[in-house]
């Protein structure tokens, strides 16, 4: 039975070493104590805030992590750049900001123009969509340092003080909204490529997921970028809302319901999630070629749902219309307890 941890990641030591990085990190905000960029305290949140007086400066850090390797595989690097936009800036969106920005790094063994340029032309795109600009980056070349390359970017985004999503006013009866995902989006891609290879060997990619795809093509489907629909339904800055978002939730590492907990645990309730859509076919067929249990998946894998909203249940229905006018498909998945 394949696990996560079968793979080489284990959660818990990646749990623990986030903790320490905080903690460090935390040293540091009595530095900008009564001054412009004083930190907002959020144990656990998505994303930083700063506070700029008028306004609060949000900050986030992320990459594509393993699903380069993919692409590096099938030679296929133009649709990563939304997995990167969305990564970041649906970080940034979880508190109500809007992303105005994300800067890049590329960290390469070798810089390969023709790698580089389909890279950052879909980055571009992703961002012109988004209405996101991006004002510098970097490209290291590292050689032995590094094997391939590695992708990160720094979101940068502006929200008004009084529309900060906190998730503090959650009640029983809330509604969970499930936005759909495309696929895997960038998590959990270490146990794709364990289970892979384990199955079919190192040319894995090359195999036939159905009759006109291979296997590599099925699990690099590019992230659906929510910030979009987030700022349809909450407003940009300085724009009114259409819907209070209560709570929202971006589905990346630890699942479903371990992303659900960063919000819940701030307090006594709990989520009924007995609605949920159908996983993708990838993720099921993947379930039984590594043997992977149910609890092991929805731990590791989005399962359906890219991100989720909370909202009462009077605003359920006008929030499911509006996210059907932006083109995102979304379906109610549970409730509050």
């Amino acid at each position: 039975m394949a696990t996560y941890a079968d793979s080489g990641v284990d959660i818990e030591k990646g749990d623990e070493a986030s903790r320490l990085a905080y903690e460090n990190a935390k040293k540091t905000f009595a530095s900008r104590k009564g001054m412009i960029g004083e930190p907002l305290v959020e144990e656990g949140g998505f994303t930083g805030a700063l506070d700029m007086g008028e306004y609060l400066l949000v900050q986030n850090d992320d990459g594509v992590g393993t699903k380069i390797e993919v692409a590096e595989r099938i030679k296929k690097f133009d649709t990563l750049g939304y997995d990167l936009v969305a990564m970041v800036a649906d970080d940034a969106a979880c508190v109500g900001a809007e992303c105005i920005s994300i800067s890049n790094t590329i960290d390469t063994n070798k810089v390969d123009a023709s790698i580089i340029g389909p890279l950052t032309e879909g980055l571009a795109k992703a961002c012109i969509e988004n209405k996101i600009v991006v004002p510098g980056g970097e490209i290291a070349e590292l050689g032995n340092a590094v094997n391939g390359n590695l992708w990160n970017a720094t979101a940068v985004g502006v929200l008004q003080k009084d529309k900060r999503i906190t998730g503090e006013n959650l009640a029983q009866g809330d509604v969970l909204i499930g936005l759909h995902s495309a696929g895997f989006r960038s998590n959990g891609f270490s146990l794709v490529r364990h289970i892979l290879k384990e199955a079919f060997g190192e040319q894995w990619h090359n195999e036939s997921y159905d009759e006109n795809t291979t296997w590599g093509e099925a699990v690099l489907t590019p992230s659906i970028i929510y910030h979009q629909v987030i700022m349809a339904l909450h407003g940009r800055y300085k724009e009114p809302t259409q819907v209070t978002l209560k709570g929202v939730v971006h589905v990346t590492g630890g699942g479903i319901q371990g992303n659900l907990d960063r919000i819940l645990k701030k307090t006594d309730l709990k989520a009924d999630l007995s609605s949920l859509p159908e996983p993708h076919e990838p993720m099921k067929k993947l379930m039984e070629l590594g043997n992977v249990s149910k609890d092991e998946a929805y731990k590791t894998w989005n399962m359906g749902v890219g991100m989720i909203l909370i909202v009462s249940p009077e605003e359920a229905e006008k929030t499911l219309q509006i996210c059907e006018q932006e083109g995102y498909k979304a379906s109610q998945i549970g409730q509050i307890q």
